[in-house]
């Protein structure tokens, strides 16, 4: 008989084993269930706690856990629903709390735990008092059972006058948010207050008339006396299906004045005999057995529906996968790992193309356009051009011009001009390349690209300069060149002018088109005329009848004498300057008109000298300035790039992609990858609907084994 009872033990235990583990099961499931946006029908029964302020909620559930970790104080400390998921942990000794949404790690001082609710609960702003986002808290426990509960804030009678008006309605709302189906109702009552004015009672009620999914629990048990406590506890008026349970959390003196002290717990119960009838529910221990009895049979009744809504959850959204993303996998990691791929990819391709010969090309057109603008300066505004081709070739006006010419080319800073130059263009090229997809949808990542790639550009500046600045010294003192390359520069400078007698061309081809070409030329003669004739009386004249809009209206009554000679005068003027009256913006417009003919008569002379035969001579150098300043701004291209390939470029290309993983992807952590991928708003829907997925099969595969450990321990 001993053997039978000791199988039935044995088998008793581990169908109790085998029933903590699904609860432990199910209460996993809901809390990734709660991680999922949803409509209602995912979601597993919880423990909502209600009750009134200093009902004794805070001690009911200091009982159940076993330590004090929730807030206390008087001025309405609990803000915000706190949502508890007590994990048993039957094969370690160790007691903790975490916080998920903090990430503060275990927390096994208590009083840690009670701090950093606090600070969550009153940084809800004073005017609000209430806010319904809520704070999740998991504590893990050799000597907690496996349950859910949610504390929610206490309901209160009357505001105080630093409270919002509506914060008794605000309570309200937020409880019966909670207290709906399938969430099980614990309503925390004092045993001391008339249970006809529980705030607790009355909303479960309205939520749960049947009393079926409400527990009444009775606090403070040992304020009343026992034949009163059991009246209470078999309460008839306000039945319940699941009953009452009383319980006595604290120990406290007996009464006023007294020095006795009333055992806490079970024990108090233990003490009155009263309290010791079969049909009475008392006791922390027996309400943490009832509570896991009554969420594990909630959760078991729930369980055929929400596989059922999990089925065509998952059904749903791997149909939405499948559709816009052709079930292609994605992570954040992969993700920015091929961003930058083709991040640096586009670098690879920019940095092949902009080879020496490109960057040759730039420095070259830098250096050619300040040669025309020193021929400008020093020849072509030069009265004597004309008599340039007819000089001899040691006249000393022209060799001061020539040497003042090379000076002017070789002191202009080139180091720094070509220098700035190539920084300018590969920082103009990084813009472009890092507004390539993705990257629009992620300017804080563009802003590091420049800032470390200016950093990389800076501290090679001032060495790169200053290396190009000595290779050029020589070139301030002497310069010479082969019979080759001053044919070449003939005839590069020739194309040069030639460019520019197009430039001024095509400006007055403009200015004709602009204002007419009758128009133009007559405001053109016009200015020679007046300049050649026209005394500056005269011409402030002109001008002020040219800008009139209208004569000025004569007085009435002047007589014909002031009428005659008012016409004498004019008369005189048209005599003087017989020219249509001209609006100043057309004289401006032919007064640059007349600098671009002078120019282009002074080009066109500049380029049949280059086309002659004196300047196929090296020696002839004075005749032909622009031949030989194109000399001089070759050989400075050549020596600056040859250094800026070597101490800027090929630096540059080498330290830009290693920084590019160094900064952006070895240098973050996971949730700054993550952070980066939903930037990207297609990115995040893949990523949060990919994650729906994994959840829902998760889900699916734990109540798979839900399903046949039930069938199991129905056998």
């Amino acid at each position: 008989m001993s053997q039978t009872n000791r199988r039935s033990d044995a088998d008793s235990a581990e169908r109790n084993d085998a029933l903590m583990e699904l609860t432990r099961t199910l209460i996993e499931i809901r809390n990734i269930l709660k991680t999922i946006k949803h409509d209602g029908t995912l979601q597993l029964p919880s423990i909502v706690v209600i009750g009134s302020q200093s009902s004794g909620k805070s001690s009911v559930l200091e009982a159940i856990v076993g330590q004090e970790f929730l807030p206390k104080g008087s001025n309405m400390v609990t803000r915000r629903p706190i949502e508890l998921t007590l994990i048993h942990t039957p094969d370690s000794k160790e007691e903790y709390g975490e916080f998920p949404q903090l990430g503060l790690g275990k927390l096994s001082d208590f009083s840690r735990v009670r701090q950093t609710l606090t600070d969550l609960n009153m940084a809800v702003p004073a005017e609000e008092c209430i806010s319904p986002e809520p704070i999740e808290l998991r504590i893990y426990s050799p000597n907690v059972p496996d349950l859910t509960l949610v504390d929610l804030p206490g309901y209160i009678q009357v505001h105080n006058r630093n409270q919002p008006e509506l914060l008794k309605q605000k309570i309200a709302s937020l409880c019966d948010i909670y207290i709906r189906e399938p969430n099980i109702i614990l309503a925390v009552c004092a045993a001391d207050v008339d249970l006809a004015n529980s705030e607790a009672l009355l909303a479960s009620r309205r939520a749960d008339p049947l009393g079926v999914r409400t527990i009444g629990v009775l606090t403070k048990m040992d304020l009343v006396e026992p034949t009163a406590g059991v009246d209470l506890l078999r309460n008839s008026d306000y039945p319940l299906l699941l009953g009452y349970v009383g319980v006595v959390s604290k120990q406290r003196k007996a009464r006023p004045g007294s020095k006795a002290v009333i055992p806490s717990g079970d024990a108090y119960f233990s003490a009155h005999s009263e309290y010791t009838q079969r049909d009475l529910q008392v006791g922390t221990s027996y309400l943490k057995t009832k509570l896991i009895k009554v969420l594990e049979e909630n959760m078991r009744r729930s369980l055929h529906s929400i596989v059922d809504a999990v089925q065509t959850e998952l059904d749903e959204t791997r149909y939405q996968y499948k559709v816009h993303y052709n079930d292609r996998p994605i992570s954040p990691e992969s993700y920015a790992a091929d961003s930058l791929d083709a991040l640096k990819q586009a670098f690879k391709q920019f940095s092949t193309q902009f080879n020496r010969a490109e960057v040759r090309a730039s420095v070259k057109g830098m250096l050619e356009q300040r040669a025309l603008d020193i021929c400008a300066r020093l020849y072509w505004n030069d009265r004597r051009l004309a008599d340039l081709p007819k000089a001899s070739s040691d006249d000393l006006y022209w060799q001061r011009k020539l040497d003042l010419g090379v000076s002017s080319l070789t002191k202009c800073g080139v180091g720094r001009l070509s220098t700035q130059l190539v920084m300018d263009v590969l920082k103009h090229n990084l813009e472009q390349i890092v507004k390539i997809e993705p990257f629009p949808h992620h300017p804080g990542t563009q802003r590091t690209v420049s800032t470390f790639a200016n950093d990389i550009l800076r501290r090679k500046f001032h060495f790169a300069m200053d290396q190009v600045e000595n290779t050029i010294k020589p070139f301030k003192f002497e310069v010479d060149c082969t019979q080759q390359e001053w044919e070449a520069s003939v005839e590069r400078a020739t194309r040069l002018v030639e460019r520019e007698m197009d430039m001024c061309a095509r400006a007055l081809r403009d200015a004709n088109t602009r204002i007419g070409k009758r128009t133009l030329n007559t405001a053109i003669r016009y200015l020679e005329e007046t300049a050649a004739h026209t005394t500056p009386k005269r011409i402030e004249n002109n001008v002020f009848r040219a800008t009139s809009a209208a004569p000025l209206p004569n007085a009435a009554n002047n007589g014909s004498a002031t009428a005659t000679n008012a016409s004498a005068a004019e008369n005189d003027d048209a005599a003087a300057a017989p020219q249509p009256l001209l609006n100043p913006a057309v004289l401006d417009e032919a007064r640059q008109a007349m600098a671009l003919r002078d120019r282009l008569a002074i080009l066109k002379l500049r380029h049949t000298a280059l086309r002659s035969k004196q300047c196929r001579d090296k020696r002839r150098r004075i005749h032909c300035p622009e031949a030989f300043l194109e000399v001089v701004a070759d050989k400075l291209t050549n020596t600056a790039v040859m250094f800026l390939q070597v101490e800027l470029l090929n630096e540059f290309f080498f330290q830009f992609p290693r920084e590019v993983d160094s900064r952006l992807y070895f240098g973050l952590d996971k949730q700054h990858v993550l952070a980066f991928a939903k930037e990207n708003p297609r990115i995040e829907q893949q990523l949060e609907l990919m994650s729906r997925k994994r959840k829902l099969e998760d889900v699916m595969d734990k109540l798979g084994y839900v399903m046949r450990q039930q069938e199991r321990l129905a056998v």
